[in-house]
């Protein structure tokens, strides 16, 4: 009998730890259900396609549309200067006055001269006339009378010679007035009154810049250029229009300037290329010299898709990531091609489409599969 003790302490054991198991299970149950993952509140903003212009930023630098240099076309004293340092002057005012006594004489001595060849020539056109009529009566020689036309065509070659001169002694004492050759804005004086200048001098007096329009001096890839002369001569545009401009500090120039294809050269040690754009100026604000940068349209796409910067994430190798919302309001990892920044946002290229929902706050406590409660914001529209 003392046999079966320990196998019916056994059973005792076994059937007392079935129940206890069994009382148990509820509470584990309950425990498996509180530590299950719960869903993650995130924001995501609905992707939407737009129509979008896309920009090249070049940098360039401003320069006048026209520049003259003021030089003296005869010599002599300056006895007055007319104007006002930096101011505006138009095409014809009187800049500087040189003494003018000297070319005043001359213009005289040129009349004298001239009056003194018409009398010659009056003589002689008399004595020829007398001499026609000898001539038929046979009164005087062929001798005489040849002389006589000679004499006469000699006085009116002398009268237009005079007349040169004092056409070029009018001329030089006109130049004693040193007129603006153009209107712009005329820079600082190099001499002053009582200087002596000279005929073809190589340093100027002033220097006039026209400022209204301005040229815009840009730089840009020989490649580049080519494309976009391309897209614009297929739509038989000779010139591109719809560039803007902002200063090196970021203030924007309200003018839109016309970008020129014409006069373009390649640099062979960059590849770049220089072109000139036409800015209007119209209250001659900008000036000569300054630093801008250009954004100058390149293509125009119907739709396109943007995706805020924050929402997206690169690999070890660079590619592209977004969390995207599945049905189920689960993170799905998807890759996408953005190589283009446009304002704050990426410039999608493939790999999302209009209606995805993207994750763009929260992405730190998700992962892929992961639960999600979605929180929609909008997506701004700057670009």
């Amino acid at each position: 009998m003392t046999k079966y003790l320990p196998l019916c302490r056994q059973s005792i054991l076994a059937v007392s730890l079935a129940v206890a198991m069994t009382g148990c299970q509820p509470d584990a149950t309950k425990s498996a259900q509180n530590h299950a993952p719960q869903a993650v509140a995130v924001d995501a903003v609905t992707i939407q396609s737009r129509p979008l212009e896309l920009t090249t930023r070049l940098p360039g630098r401003t320069s006048a549309y026209r520049i003259a240099e003021v030089r003296p076309q005869v010599a002599g004293i300056i006895v007055k200067r007319l104007f006002v340092e930096g101011s505006l002057v138009k095409q014809g005012d009187v800049l500087y006055q040189i003494d003018p006594s000297t070319y005043e004489a001359a213009l005289d001595s040129a009349n004298a001269d001239l009056a003194s060849a018409e009398a010659t020539l009056e003589k002689a056109k008399l004595q020829a006339q007398r001499y026609q009529n000898l001539i038929q009566k046979r009164a005087i020689s062929e001798q005489d009378y040849e002389d006589s036309q000679a004499n006469y065509r000699a006085g009116i070659a002398s009268v237009m010679a005079a007349k040169a001169n004092v056409k070029s002694a009018q001329i030089n004492l006109d130049y004693t007035k040193i007129k603006a050759p153009i209107s712009g804005r005329i820079g600082k004086s190099s001499v002053t009154e009582g200087a002596l200048v000279t005929t073809n001098q190589t340093a100027y007096l002033a220097k006039i810049q026209q400022l209204n329009p301005l040229y815009v001096d840009l730089s840009q890839s020989g490649n580049e250029l080519l494309k976009l002369r391309q897209k614009h001569t297929q739509k038989g545009e000779q010139k591109l229009n719809g560039i803007h401009l902002s200063l090196d500090d970021g203030t924007q120039i309200s003018q839109e300037a016309t970008l020129q294809f014409t006069d373009v050269t390649v640099d062979e040690k960059t590849g770049t290329v220089s072109l000139r754009a036409l800015l209007p100026n119209p209250d001659r604000m900008l000036l000569p010299g300054l630093y801008v940068r250009a954004d100058v349209p390149v293509e125009q796409r119907s739709s396109a898709i943007l995706v805020p910067q924050a929402a997206v994430s690169r690999d070890v190798r660079g590619n592209a990531h977004v969390m995207v919302v599945s049905q189920g309001n689960k993170a799905e990892n998807r890759e996408i091609v953005a190589n283009r920044v446009v304002g704050t946002s990426w410039l999608v290229e493939s790999g999302l489409k209009a209606g995805d929902k993207v994750i763009v706050s929260g992405l730190q406590k998700i992962q892929a599969g992961s639960a999600v409660t979605v929180n929609l914001t909008e997506m701004t529209q700057e670009h």
